[in-house]
């Protein structure tokens, strides 16, 4: 960055907007893509940053063309759009230690497949925003970059389902300040008031050198990027070492293939978090977010493949989501969220093997289950430290122990986290994500299934999900038969068959709508299930305490006293148990309804 750039983004709190717009005759100031939701489709920006007629490009692209890697089961299904025409950026990072980032230049993939040298740039980025965080809050980011003499904005949003996907819009400005203009044409109309009436700051900087590199493989041209730098954000820093793999045409699904070569070549770590990402989280001085999946909504009149890959891409990138602040470890959700998401792809994969037989759905299955064991004592001494610890310990204020008690889980919490990051860096855990990414991207589960199973996939999901649902409730039913009578270990067989059907039921049921019978049915299996949770609760907590060691006196008291606080509440538990599963045995089916 020149020196009179730095200053005027380091000397003040704010730069205040651009007047001027980029010069029109820039052969690079083009702004063609189609801008984000909200924004009538008919407009796009000029090189000068007026609107311009689009009457001869409203076609609008086939929602289910996400998963054009696949062969279609319809010959007639359009193409995925080409990127650079579509103005959706489809990319993947690949984390990897600074001291070997070099060294997969080397890569056999590379060396077979790149057009020559490449190029070299020194990328100064200035991510900016208004002092309420306005365009990050919803889902968007602005950002000015210097490569030598030139200047380009971009915004970019992320509004789809598909993780490697991102709307991504850029023009030439004509310094490191925003056109703020031109930035508000591209965003929806709610946002662009934020943005001109309120002066956009720099909230932090990305300093990176990158070696770019074109790959013409057999399916597509993908551009591999090795990225080392420093995120900076006032006195705060973090590293940048990474591949970026982002399709310049051709077939999605051959970001995954390229992934897994450069895989075998070294230890890489699959990511879709971005720099504005890590940024935004440094400047706030804030743990990696992990969010809930997000509902699905299915067409009822949707095929079964294509439910499947909705089902699939949904669970896949609640997953990619979580790995970050699972691994970070600061906040619990992270290693919370990543387990819910492994179960989740578990069921999903689960809830396709009535199509047969399929080597690959099992190599996945087995592997989500192998990396879920390695978080879940990290999950369960979470869980004893920052909700059951606390709780008894303030409720028995009395009782000695609960510190020294607190100390050994602290530090058994600590080597668990260890091995939970050991896990994520294994080769088999990268492996495994860009495997799962490659059977979503080319619908890989129509591979091992015959011509009538095909046949079956093209026919109407509705059908396939009554009879999975009804076969699970009945499971259920048939397992709590005279439950008040049921031994502890006879309800943990109720509870695993109902956590099944609930994972299908948040996957199918959305195919029914919103009808009545749907909610009230929804409503009481969740309710089942919370209560049968406090049976397995009670139980994790007592192979928390043991696996401790309490051996001296005082910390035996506190065990002693949360083994007792949890037999007084079994007292309780069983009354609201017996109600939710009576509610639940008597709840009509939505799949048997005359209203769904």
């Amino acid at each position: 960055m020149p020196d009179s750039n730095a200053a005027s983004i380091q000397g003040s709190d704010r730069v205040m907007p651009g007047s001027s717009v980029q010069d029109a005759t820039s052969s690079n100031a083009d702004c063609t893509a189609d801008p984000p939701s909200g924004i009538a489709p008919s407009r796009r920006i000029d090189t000068a940053g007026q609107p311009v007629s689009l009457a001869a490009d409203s076609e609008a692209a086939d929602p289910a063309a996400a998963d054009a890697g696949a062969a279609p089961l319809d010959p007639a299904r359009p193409a995925l759009p080409d990127p650079a025409i579509s103005g959706e950026e489809i990319e993947l990072k690949l984390l990897v230690v600074p001291e070997q980032l070099a060294d997969f230049n080397n890569a056999p993939i590379v060396v077979a497949h790149a057009r020559n040298k490449g190029t070299r740039k020194h990328l100064t980025s200035v991510y900016y925003d208004t002092p309420r965080r306005q365009l990050w809050k919803n889902g968007f980011t602005l950002r000015v970059r210097q490569s030598g003499s030139r200047f380009v904005q971009t915004v970019k949003s992320q509004q789809s389902d598909d993780p490697l996907k991102r709307g991504e819009w850029e023009a030439s400005v004509t310094s490191l300040a925003p056109d703020t203009a031109l930035a508000a044409a591209l965003l929806p109309e709610e946002l662009r008031a934020a943005v001109t009436d309120s002066p956009l700051e720099p909230v932090f900087t990305a300093d990176v050198h990158r070696h770019a590199r074109l790959l013409d493989l057999p399916n597509a041209t993908l551009e591999v990027a090795f990225d080392s730098g420093v995120i900076k954000a006032g006195e705060h820093s973090e590293t940048v070492s990474e591949i970026e793999l982002e399709l310049k045409s051709g077939n999605p699904a051959t970001i995954y293939e390229a992934a897994l070569r450069l895989a075998e070549h070294g230890p890489v770590r699959p990511s879709i978090r971005s720099k504005s990402a890590r940024g935004f989280d440094l400047a706030a001085s804030v743990a990696p977010g992990a969010e809930k999946p997000q509902k699905l909504h299915l067409d009822p009149a949707v095929s079964l493949d294509e439910a499947f890959a909705v089902i699939l891409r949904g669970s896949f990138h609640h997953l990619l989501q979580a790995l970050p602040a699972a691994e970070d470890g600061r906040d619990p959700e992270g290693v919370h969220q990543m387990r819910v998401a492994l179960r989740r792809l578990r069921a999903a994969l689960h809830l396709m093997r009535p199509l047969g037989v399929s080597a690959t759905l099992e190599s996945l299955e087995t592997d989500a289950r192998w990396l879920a064991q390695n978080l879940s004592t990290a999950r369960d001494l979470d869980v004893f430290l920052t909700e059951t610890l606390p709780e008894i310990a303030e409720a028995c204020p009395t009782v000695a122990g609960f510190d020294t008690l607190q100390s050994l889980a602290e530090r058994q919490r600590a080597l668990a986290y260890r091995k939970l990051r050991m896990a994520v860096a294994d080769r088999r855990c990268a492996a495994f994500v860009l495997g799962l990414g490659a059977l979503i991207a080319t619908r890989g589960w129509r591979n091992d299934v015959s011509p009538d199973e095909l046949g079956r996939l093209a026919g109407p999901a509705l059908d396939f999900a009554g009879h999975v649902l009804a076969e699970r409730h009945q499971t259920v039913l048939k397992r709590g038969r005279r439950f008040k009578k049921l031994p502890a270990e006879r309800r943990h067989r109720v509870r695993l068959a109902l956590k099944k059907l609930r994972y299908s039921i948040d996957f199918l049921l959305p195919l029914y709508g919103a009808s009545k019978p749907a909610r009230k049915y929804a409503r009481t299996l969740a309710d089942l299930q919370e209560q049968l949770g406090y049976y397995n609760d009670m139980a994790v907590t007592a192979g928390v305490i043991a696996d401790l060691g309490t051996t001296s006196t005082d910390a035996a008291i506190a065990a002693a006293a949360i083994t007792g606080w949890h037999a007084h509440a079994m007292a309780g538990v069983e009354q609201p148990l017996r109600e939710a599963w009576r509610a639940f045995a008597k709840a009509p089916t939505p799949w048997g309804s005359e209203e769904a």
